[in-house]
């Protein structure tokens, strides 16, 4: 067994223990759904754009979140292409989309952490945004779509990927 076998093993049997808890369930696939095709974080976006002097911050946000998502979705999943975890006769508690792409990274905790980092420039509410990203990236392990390191490699990817936005589109 590999490191990276040992530690998504360890952090899926943690999570088994959530997975029992009605709360837990309702929480996480609601989270994994709304995520799905970066809607929260468009819906964030907009919202944001809504807001005084904030309009030129939202567009960028917008903008970079579609590139993000080509770039992950047609290049790095495509270089990795690790198959997800996913056992159809595990038994799902609520509905869940089972996505055709590859496993590595996991595009919703690269989107997440994209996104709080790109809508909390000059923001007020990074740690909220935060807190949201990072819940949004454990409810794909939690569902079972992701390995843990797919999720840690999105949170990387993701959190370089906006530093690389703001720093090329700086001013």
């Amino acid at each position: 067994m590999t490191l990276i076998d040992s530690f998504d093993t360890q952090i899926d049997a943690a999570f088994q223990r959530l997975r029992g808890s009605k709360r837990a369930n309702q929480v996480f696939y609601s989270l994994s759904a709304i995520a799905d095709h970066s809607l929260l974080w468009f819906l964030l976006i907009g919202i944001e754009a809504l807001m005084p002097g904030r309009w030129r911050q939202a567009r960028r946000a917008a903008a970079a979140m579609v590139a993000e998502s080509l770039i992950v979705n047609l290049v790095v999943k495509s270089a990795f292409r690790r198959e997800r975890p996913i056992d159809r006769d595990y038994p799902h508690p609520h509905a869940l989309r089972f996505p055709l792409t590859t496993s590595f990274p996991s595009g919703h905790a690269t989107s997440a952490f994209a996104a709080a980092q790109l809508i909390t420039d000059g923001s007020p509410l990074g740690a909220p945004l935060y807190a949201l990203a990072l819940a949004v990236a454990l409810s794909r392990i939690h569902v079972k779509i992701h390995h843990a390191s797919d999720v840690a490699g999105g949170i990387v990817i993701g959190t370089l990927y906006a530093w690389l936005v703001r720093r090329i589109f700086a001013g």
